[in-house]
């Protein structure tokens, strides 16, 4: 995949770790000026922007659960570079809230937190960057959802449900946005050797769930990233609305 990116500027939110620094990494190492979001880890996203190829890449800070913070950092990265050409909306959180043990003002808690970051977010950042993209001739938008979506999530519900709401809504926004020259899509990996999958698959379980996968592995960061990079890339144009799976085979969907 040899896609040039430069002069386009990305946005991608939750890059200072896992799935979202190799996607930061890569748009880089293809010409892009990127915009690297974090929410608490400051530190960590001033390393990964240090490391970044390229230059003119930048940090932004925002808790995509706070609507003024969306918009406020929505005006600063507009004013900082001008144009958002490719927004990668990344960033989630997963929180353990079984119903047989979880107390009712934990779930509570858990549902609001999920659904505010992992989907009220990335359509309240989505609405107003297609609304800027409206004006100068388009763009991508790439939501990272997931294969929890489908299959489920039985000790984190809130989790499934934000995911599977966030791919409908790629699919409502591909047909909105696609006469304005704007294309969504969605990308659904499985478990992922990052930091937040990282007790699991260290753990008891580890071996049972590398095992759901004919490959016996989990997918690496980097190989979601391919799959976001072709999709902003050229010629995509009529994927708009698709949902790829990147599982490994361990959820198969018809």
């Amino acid at each position: 995949m040899g896609t040039d990116f430069s002069d386009q500027v990305v946005l991608v939110t939750g890059a200072s770790r896992g799935i979202g620094r190799e996607i930061a990494r890569q748009f880089a190492g293809r010409g892009a000026r990127v915009v690297v979001h974090f929410h608490e880890n400051r530190e960590a996203a001033k390393h990964v922007l240090a490391d970044l190829p390229g230059h003119a890449h930048f940090v932004v800070q925002a808790d995509l659960s706070d609507t003024a913070a969306i918009s406020d950092m929505t005006e600063k990265v507009l004013q900082e570079a001008g144009k958002i050409h490719v927004l990668v909306n990344n960033a989630g959180i997963y929180e353990f809230h079984p119903v047989a043990t979880t107390a009712f003002e934990d779930w509570d808690r858990s549902w609001k937190r999920t659904l505010s970051t992992n989907l009220l977010g990335p359509a309240h950042l989505s609405f107003l960057v297609a609304r800027h993209m409206m004006k100068k001739g388009g763009g991508k938008i790439i939501n990272i959802t997931s294969r929890g979506a489908f299959r489920g999530e039985p000790d984190a519900p809130a989790y499934g449900a934000s995911k599977a709401g966030l791919n409908a809504f790629s699919q409502s926004m591909a047909q909105a946005l696609a006469p304005h020259g704007i294309f969504t899509y969605a990308v659904a990996p499985g478990f992922v050797e990052t930091d937040m999958a990282a007790d699991i698959l260290a753990g008891p379980e580890g071996d049972a769930v590398r095992a759901q996968s004919p490959l016996n592995r989990s997918a690496r960061p980097e190989e979601v990233a391919r799959v976001v990079l072709f999709l902003a890339g050229e010629g995509t144009d009529y994927l708009t609305g698709c949902i790829i799976d990147v599982n490994g085979a361990s959820y198969l969907r018809t």
